[in-house]
């Protein structure tokens, strides 16, 4: 019983667990709560049970290095352990420290109480997974706080934090200590003696409810799923937990636990969980990160702005820095607007948005730099621009500091020649909006040491981001392979798609939205302009074919919805099919020879991907990404492509990689040089064999 020190406390029997660094429950944890429960069941002397954990955490869940092995099912199944604790001769009391979340709310919920300590937070997050609660947690969880609170709560996968968890009724007390307070707790029951109702058998909550609060929430949460089955799957079970005896609940709980175990969207959540926490491993980097204590942002625009924001957030100094006061005073303000709305929306609290701003200083002279640990700079995609910069940059800050460019696809070695110090230069690619977007793409340039590449990704954790790093080429890894899913999508209307055929099939794939409108969302000027600047530069290969469609809406100025007309017109946020665009698009066709077709949706979802499946093989050939998973978190995170599809590699794979093959041949032999079939696809696609790394 290593895992479980049993102790009593006068009338008390109490189990510590210790199976650390999270009480994750192990079949080992499991077998010691499950024999420390029989032994204080046999104790005479013993007139209640308590389970607390360790200082930092009551239980955080499923034993992650069992997943898929038999030990995640050895006696006593968790089901078996939670019935065990509801059926307890003595009551049992949970003393909730840190966290409960999944199978270690399961647990908390199969006692007869739980008292949790104010920082304590509980959930079921096992939605993230493409799971449910597979041990009474859609069952027991409703009948303590309702079947609405109880579908938000599970879908939505959140920690809630011991006050709220207190006013839903999830647990009984907040208490200073969660040992002592559990312990107290215990006396209470047993000196009212009032006979105790298990969580299973309470039906106040779940009597009576009209079936359209279900109807309801099927709406709402298939709008939110995206397509993924777990939150929907969740709704039938809370609805079960409504409708069914208990038993016959936990029975219907269980099938569906099954379904969802045994289907690819589980797979594909799984190794995405992996995936990213790969990411955040460097092969071979065993240097350590220096200190970062202050931070300057160049650049007051909406990227720098939020790049700010990103790093107040954290609790960190930020020094915003322009030449511009007039500029520098705009993106303040812009700031102080974010916070407000972020407060009104009660997504920040007043005194976290006054804390953030309170750490946000503003500066228009790079002397307001002599004491900077990191520098982000953030201004427009000119070469020559940031070069002048870096070089002031060099002077201006400490030797020891780090030189970052939030560039989105310019060479970091060209920007660390204009410094003495290319050693201290990197890529700190944040995605827009910085503030919000979860992506952080660090890039290293081939001089920069492994001190700072160490520093760049404990500051991206730090910071909350999910953080990966690529290697120094055009457009890194997510915007290179960006440039095939968008030109495909304009290919397909110059063959007689409409914007928004590709965007619904887009979406309907799972992307937050289609190419078209996210192009819009973005301003079309951005991508044509970037694409002059590379034809200007000759950077284009002989032969590269480049649809005209959106440097004529460019130059119609059709910008997106800065100027309520893009591929879409813009009434509001809504978007509205327009008939100049199509004029447009179909003048494109006619000049090009090409004869409009009805294009199958199939093909539209083939034609969008595969290539982009493509391109990540040559980032995975040519060392741009160190392994598979990177590129899927990178696509996840910075694109919205659906976790529960793994990613454009994962799915890749899953689809079939010679199939992926075929689609690519088609499409490289219309498109030109750079959509030719990468030599590791080719090898693959042969052998049958998965991606390296």
């Amino acid at each position: 019983m290593s895992v479980v020190n049993y102790s009593i406390d006068g009338d008390i029997a109490v189990l510590a667990l210790n199976n650390p660094p999270v009480n994750a429950l192990s079949a080992a944890l499991r077998g010691a709560i499950g024999e420390g429960l029989a032994r204080a069941n046999a104790d005479a002397a013993v007139r209640a049970i308590v389970i607390v954990g360790g200082a930092d955490t009551f239980i955080a869940g499923a034993d992650i290095a069992e997943f898929g092995t038999p030990a995640a099912w050895a006696a006593p199944a968790l089901p078996d352990l939670v019935l065990m604790l509801e059926a307890s001769a003595k009551p049992v009391v949970a003393g909730i420290a840190g966290v409960a979340l999944g199978g270690g709310l399961e647990v908390a919920l199969g006692c007869a109480a739980r008292v949790a300590v104010a920082s304590a937070k509980v959930g079921l997050p096992e939605v993230a997974l493409g799971l449910l609660p597979g041990a009474g947690g859609t069952q027991r969880l409703p009948r303590l706080i309702g079947p609405e609170a109880a579908i938000e709560m599970i879908t939505s996968g959140k920690h809630i934090p011991a006050s709220q968890a207190l006013a839903l009724g999830v647990i009984d007390a907040v208490v200073d200590r969660a040992r002592e307070g559990a312990i107290a707790h215990a006396r209470a029951l047993v000196a009212d003696g009032r006979k105790i109702v298990p969580v299973l058998e309470r039906t106040d909550k779940v009597s009576g409810i009209d079936p359209a609060v279900f109807a309801a929430a099927r709406a709402t949460v298939g709008k939110k799923a995206r397509g993924r089955l777990a939150p929907l799957k969740i709704v039938d079970c809370v609805e079960a937990a409504c409708t069914l005896a208990p038993h016959e609940g936990l029975a219907f709980e269980r099938a569906r636990f099954a379904e969802l175990l045994a289907s690819d969207q589980r797979e594909a959540l799984v190794y995405y969980f992996f995936a990213e926490r790969e990411a955040r491993k460097v092969p071979g980097l065993v240097a350590q990160p220096m200190p970062v204590n202050r931070v300057a942002v160049i650049g007051s625009g909406t990227m720098g702005g939020g790049i700010a924001m990103v790093f107040a957030n954290a609790g960190l100094p930020v020094t915003l820095v322009d030449i511009n006061p007039e500029a520098l005073a705009k993106g303040r303000a812009t700031i102080e607007k974010n916070y407000t709305t972020s407060v009104a929306r009660g997504s920040t609290p007043q005194a976290k948005a006054d804390k953030a701003i309170g750490l946000i200083s503003g500066a228009t002279d790079y002397a307001a730099l002599a004491d900077v640990d990191l520098v982000v700079e953030a201004v427009f995609e000119k070469m020559a621009l940031k070069k002048t910069i870096f070089a002031a940059l060099d002077h201006a800050t400490p030797s020891h500091a780090i030189l970052a460019t939030n560039t989105s696809t310019l060479d970091i070695d060209a920007i660390a020649s204009a410094t003495t110090r290319p050693d201290k230069v990197v890529g700190t690619h944040f995605f827009s909006p910085a503030n919000v977007m979860k992506l952080l793409e660090n890039v290293r340039g081939k001089a920069s040491s492994p001190e700072t590449i160490a520093t760049v990704m404990a500051l991206g954790r730090a910071l909350g981001k999910v953080t990966v790093l690529a290697g120094n080429c055009d457009g890194f890894i997510a915007n290179r392979m960006l440039q095939y899913y968008t030109g495909e999508a304009e290919y397909l209307l110059e063959e007689g798609a409409t914007p928004e055929q590709v965007d619904r099939v887009a979406e309907a794939f799972g992307m937050p939205m289609g190419p078209f409108a996210m192009g819009d969302l973005a301003g079309i000027d951005v991508g044509v302009l970037i694409r002059r600047e590379r034809a200007a530069a000759g950077t284009l290969p002989h032969g590269e074919r480049v649809s005209p469609i959106s440097g004529r809406l460019f130059d119609a100025g059709r910008l997106g919805q800065k100027t309520g007309k893009g591929y879409y017109r813009y009434e509001g946020r809504e978007r509205l099919p327009d008939a100049e665009t199509m004029a447009i698009i179909e003048a494109a066709s006619r000049e090009a020879g090409i004869e409009r077709r009805a294009i199958p949706d199939a093909e539209i979802e083939e034609r969008l991907f595969m290539p982009v499946v493509n391109e990540g093989a040559k980032v995975l050939e040519d060392g741009t990404a160190a392994r598979a998973g990177d590129i899927d978190v990178a696509w996840v995170n910075g694109y919205g492509w659906p976790a529960h599809k793994g990613g454009p590699m994962w799915w890749g794979a899953r689809v079939g990689l010679a199939k992926v093959l075929a689609v690519v041949e088609r499409v490289s032999a219309r498109n030109g040089p750079r959509w030719a079939a990468s030599a590791l696809l080719v090898r693959l696609a042969k052998e049958g064999g998965g991606w390296p790394g």
